[in-house]
C-alpha cells in the first residue's frame, strides 16, 4: 500500500486537517503493464514492420492510464468543509460519524445502504467512515467514503466541526 503525499498546502487554504487520495495498490500497475504488453502483443502478431509496435505504444499506457484514473479520488477535511470525490459538505452538517470494517461492508453497501446517500466507495480500500448530515436540505441522509484510516478521518471531522461529535 502506497501513501502518496498530501495535497501542497496553500497560502489562501491552510493546512488540511486530512487528506488522502485513494490511488490502487502500486503492485497492480505491474499488472497493467503486463495486461498492456499481452494485448500489445496480440496486435503485434498481425502486423509486419513499424506497425506492430503500435499496439505495445498505446495498449500500455492506456492500461495504466486507467488504473491512475481510478484512483483519483481524494478525501480531504479542511477549513470546516469534508471533500470527497468533488463533492463538499460543511462540517456544520455533519453529524455523528462510524467506521465500518472491511468484514462489514458488504452489510452497509447492500441492505443497509440509503438510495439517496452519497457513496465514494473504492473496492481496493478496506473500511468505510459513514457521515451523517443532518442539514434536512441537503439530498443526502448521510456520506459513505472509502478511506485507508478511518480514525484519522473521524478525528478531523470532530475537530473541525462546530459541535461536538458522538462516536
Amino acid at each position: 500500500m502506497s501513501e502518496r503525499l498530501p495535497e501542497t498546502d496553500s497560502a489562501t487554504a491552510g493546512p488540511a486537517a486530512f487528506d488522502e487520495r485513494l490511488s490502487v495498490p502500486v503492485w497492480w500497475y505491474v499488472l497493467a503493464v503486463g495486461i498492456g504488453v499481452l494485448m500489445g502483443a496480440q496486435i503485434h502478431m498481425g502486423y509486419p514492420g513499424l506497425r506492430s509496435w503500435i499496439g505495445y505504444a498505446v495498449m500500455v499506457p492506456l492500461c495504466v492510464g486507467a488504473l491512475w484514473w481510478a484512483g483519483r479520488s481524494r478525501v480531504t477535511v479542511r477549513d470546516g468543509r469534508l471533500t470527497a470525490g468533488g463533492r463538499e459538505l460543511p462540517l456544520a452538517a455533519a453529524g455523528v460519524t462510524d467506521t465500518v470494517v472491511r468484514a462489514d461492508k458488504q452489510q452497509a453497501m447492500g441492505p443497509d445502504l440509503d438510495p439517496q446517500a452519497y457513496v465514494l466507495h473504492r473496492a481496493w480500500v478496506g473500511p468505510l467512515v459513514r457521515v451523517q448530515v443532518t442539514d434536512p436540505a441537503a439530498g443526502e441522509p448521510y456520506w459513505v467514503l472509502s478511506t485507508r484510516r478511518p480514525d484519522a478521518l473521524r478525528a478531523a471531522i470532530a475537530a473541525q466541526a462546530p459541535h461536538p461529535q458522538q462516536s
